[in-house]
């Protein structure tokens, strides 16, 4: 697990996050349109599984205050000290740091103290068939947090306790998550949508 650890680094400078950051698009890609990022709104977001952390990256860089949820005590740690670098990296940075809030813990037990208005839940998707398209990022990232058995659960909480939506990142062409209502709209990219259910 070590090795898995030290060979898996959160990188919010370069690569593909820097990139994002400088030529993304603002707000007019998928990910801000499903969570309701718009001219004169900005919502606080709860990212109930922040993973390595781009969603909620993207998100603070335009401006919303973004509160990050990790269960796995290695991905938080690695999460922590990613967002302590791109702290020390730049003034820039540590703007959009400074509205990011890291929290280390179950989402199901923390979202009923939150009172979020939008809340992002991406879980560990459904193994793909083609394991050869599967990053070797992706498939580390898989053997730390393992695979997330409680989507549906997590999702019942999300539904109970957003004000405004909550956004499910699913796999585009992947069967809807059981067990929960059917979304008020979808958004969706060339492999991800975003499924989106306004508060009733």
């Amino acid at each position: 697990m070590a090795k898995k650890m030290e060979t898996l680094e959160i990188d919010f400078v370069g690569g593909a996050v820097g990139h994002r950051l400088r030529f993304g698009g603002g707000r007019g890609q998928a990910l801000p349109k499903a969570v309701g990022l718009k001219s004169g709104k900005t919502p606080s977001i709860v990212d109930a599984t922040a993973g390595l952390g781009r969603d909620a990256f993207l998100l603070a860089s335009l401006g919303a205050e973004v509160t990050l949820i990790e269960r796995s005590g290695h991905m938080h740690q690695l999460l922590s000290k990613g967002m302590e670098r791109a702290r020390e990296a730049s003034y820039e940075l540590a703007k959009i740091i400074d509205r990011m809030t890291l929290l280390h813990g179950d989402a199901k037990d923390l979202l009923p103290t939150l009172s979020p208005e939008v809340i992002l839940v991406d879980p560990m998707h459904p193994p793909r068939t083609k394991s050869s398209l599967v990053k070797k990022e992706m498939r580390l990232i898989r053997e730390i947090v393992g695979v997330d058995q409680d989507s549906t659960e997590l999702m019942q909480v999300a539904l109970a306790h957003a004000s405004n939506r909550v956004v499910l990142k699913w796999p585009q062409k992947a069967d809807p998550l059981a067990g929960i209502r059917a979304p008020s709209h979808q958004i969706t990219g060339k492999s991800t949508r975003y499924d989106v259910f306004m508060s009733l």
